[in-house]
């Protein structure tokens, strides 16, 4: 990821507040019915995308599915970006217009996460919240870090497997803070409201309860899973501690506010994303539609073969 000019910015709560309002009755919430999502291109290539689709157009998984964030009853939607014990590393692309996922590339090839025994790929259905966003011009006072110009990444600790590009309803529970190539880099435990355990798990404190290792195994994979790349371990804020929910849920409105002045227009300085979308007529990247045609020139391919070394079992001694 490129470096980003860094300013450190603090605004007013009544500024953010007042911003905020401007673009909230129509865009952090609304309906998910309906969403499904419309592939082209062979899997595991460059040419791969995956769209989101609304009543027949294409929407952005980044900016027009709602975030839907219910303080309450602690709940958000997540769009799932990579199935649990997967390897192929795919996103939400910011930069393309429609926002689809697609797989990461790095030196013209297409990347997979190495299997860090004992687990299989990625340890979690991962994904993130649509309508946030880590401002990389903010530093957080708390944490003396700037974002890393993503949307908010989530782990969805159940048992179902999803599926790439599934929009789901699910209960925060916490969240560790990732520091990774010296950028913030949240990661939010969550829960499908649908699971079985989503009503026994009400706070981080009841993971550790419920799902003994769970947690521990999840920092110690993000701290080693690029290991075998040869790169070191990463690093986290807090010593590496949970943060609980009303902590993780005051990160996701942090990261809501930003993206919501992102939209405005009010963030100009640094590589920011794409932000055409669809449904925020208030915003300077609206369209009554996306150019189907630009987005969408070939169908659908079949996948294309996974490599073999992906399937190998990687070692590590460092604890």
């Amino acid at each position: 990821m490129n470096k980003l000019a860094r300013i450190s910015v603090r605004v007013p709560l009544m500024a953010t507040m007042v911003k905020a309002n401007r673009l909230s009755s129509i865009s952090t919430f609304g309906s998910t019915a309906g969403i499904t999502s419309k592939e082209i291109g062979s899997k595991y290539t460059p040419n791969y995308r995956s769209y989101a689709m609304k009543d027949g157009k294409v929407i952005s998984y980044f900016h027009d599915i709602p975030l839907g964030l219910d303080l309450a009853a602690k709940e958000a939607n997540m769009i799932v970006e990579i199935p649990r014990w997967s390897n192929g590393k795919f996103e939400i692309d910011t930069s393309l217009q429609g926002n689809p996922i697609v797989q990461d590339i790095k030196k013209g090839k297409v990347r997979f996460v190495k299997n860090l025994f004992p687990y299989k790929g990625y340890i979690h259905n991962y994904g993130a919240f649509p309508q946030t966003w880590e401002d990389p011009s903010y530093k957080d006072a708390d944490v003396d870090y700037y974002g890393d110009n993503d949307p908010v990444d989530v782990c969805e600790i159940g048992t179902t497997v999803f599926k790439l590009g599934d929009v789901i309803r699910v209960k925060i529970l916490g969240s560790i803070a990732l520091i990774d190539d010296g950028e913030l880099d949240w990661k939010i435990i969550a829960i499908s409201v649908n699971d079985p355990l989503a009503k026994e798990l009400n706070d981080i404190d009841d993971v550790y309860a419920k799902c003994p290792g769970l947690l521990e195994s999840t920092r110690k994979w993000f701290r080693d899973y690029k290991l075998p790349d040869g790169k070191p371990k990463n690093k986290f804020a807090f010593n590496g501690n949970y943060k609980n929910q009303l902590q993780t849920l005051d990160v996701i409105k942090k990261c809501s506010n930003h993206w919501q002045n992102l939209m405005l227009g009010t963030v100009t300085h640094g590589k920011l994303p794409n932000t055409a979308n669809t449904t925020m007529k208030s915003s300077k990247g609206y369209f009554e539609s996306f150019n189907e045609k630009d987005l969408l020139p070939y169908g659908k391919a079949p996948d294309a073969p996974i490599p073999n070394e992906v399937d190998l079992n990687c070692y590590t001694t460092k604890l």
